[in-house]
């Protein structure tokens, strides 16, 4: 009587699966930022990126072999080895781009900081690992028409995963809350900009919220203390409380904008192309000798109501200060808008601020503002 040998899994192979599961896990859970957080976000990257590294290791046969000079392989291997390949150079792309939107581990590093092209790599690479998840289901499939098809439907998925569905969880599922004292409270700096007026607009005020309005939008709405605040209200208190200047808001007189912000945005770029200057509480300059203006970026640059302010105020020979937030990067043509409305004043770049950082901002804007006036 002999004895029959039992199978051993082949480990790397189960390592391997386990670690390609893990990676899609990891991948799906960081869409879901709004309700992981910052700091988790930024943990969860780090233990993706550990196993892409293991993940190619385990595969680095495969990696020679496709090297290989005059390897020949059918049109369907080819296509996935060059998706593969896309994918690799996606990852490494998304891993710059994440030390650069870092702001608890890799604070230091200040290159290819965009959240928006932060967001799009992430959508590219989740696509990818979609198709590059389907192929091997395809390999192995009896009917690869039926594969294809979910593979194309799988990365559709993906792409409106992470273009439209991660935008609409943190417009409509985010909640901010802060304690005032502690975000607005900070050191006092030294203020060469003369007298000086913070003017910033905010959708609080300017909005016909519904009563069971609640705090769900990080770029424009947070509960301090409990209270609904607009987020560019927090920011004109901490330049007034690191300045020691006075403040006051741009509200419009006629129609509000809608409580949903969806509604806004739409209303907002029907505005913009009829250039609209919706009529605004008259606001007097004249006393001052600069503007610190707070201002959101709505379709990429200023609100309809800023250009109201900027256009019947005399800010000839003023400078003009200028301190954008937004859920992308950088101003946008306001800048360059800014001084259409406002040709006679020196507009000055301060900040353009990502609506997550807002309430983080206080010893940031100071420094930026110090700096900005010397």
């Amino acid at each position: 009587m002999t004895d029959t040998p039992t199978s051993k899994p082949h480990t790397p192979k189960a390592l391997g699966m386990i670690v390609d599961a893990l990676m899609y896990i990891l991948l799906l859970t960081q869409m879901l930022y709004v309700f992981t957080g910052n700091t988790i976000h930024e943990f969860l990257g780090i233990t993706f990126m550990l196993c892409v590294v293991v993940h190619i290791v385990l595969k680095r046969k495969w990696i020679k072999a496709v090297f290989k000079k005059g390897r020949k392989v059918s049109k369907a291997r080819r296509f996935s080895d060059v998706v593969t390949l896309l994918l690799f150079l996606a990852i490494l792309t998304l891993a710059v781009s994440s030390m650069g939107v870092s702001r608890v581990l890799f604070p230091w590093y200040k290159y290819v900081g965009s959240p928006a092209l932060h967001t799009y790599l992430a959508t590219t690479v989740l696509a990818l690992s979609v198709v590059h998840g389907g192929m091997r289901g395809y390999f192995l499939a009896k009917s690869k028409k039926k594969v294809v098809v979910l593979i194309v439907l799988g990365a559709i998925a993906a792409v409106a995963i992470g273009l439209a569905l991660v935008p609409y969880l943190n417009r409509h599922f985010k909640t901010v809350s802060i304690t005032y004292s502690e975000k607005v409270a900070g050191r006092k700096i030294t203020w060469n900009g003369g007298k000086t007026l913070v003017v910033y607009f905010t959708r609080l005020g300017n909005t016909d919220f519904d009563e069971d309005v609640d705090a769900v939008s990080g770029a424009s709405l947070l509960k301090a203390n409990g209270e609904l605040m607009g987020s560019n209200q927090l920011l004109a208190d901490m330049i007034v409380d690191a300045i020691g200047c006075e403040q006051t808001a741009i509200t419009v007189t006629g129609e509000k904008y809608p409580s949903s912000y969806a509604a806004t945005t739409s209303v907002a770029g029907k505005e913009l192309s009829n250039k609209a200057r919706p009529a605004i509480v008259p606001i007097d300059t004249s006393e001052y000798d600069s503007i610190i203006l707070v201002y959101p970026l709505w379709w990429g640059t200023i609100p309809m109501p800023v250009a109201t302010f900027l256009e019947q105020s005399d800010l000839s020979g003023k400078t003009i200060y200028a301190v954008a937030t937004q859920g992308s990067t950088g101003y946008g043509s306001s800048i360059s808008d800014i001084k259409k409305c406002a040709p006679d004043s020196e507009v000055v770049k301060v900040t353009s601020i990502y609506c997550d950082d807002i309430p983080n901002a206080r010893e940031k804007i100071a420094d930026l503002l110090e700096e900005a006036a010397k």
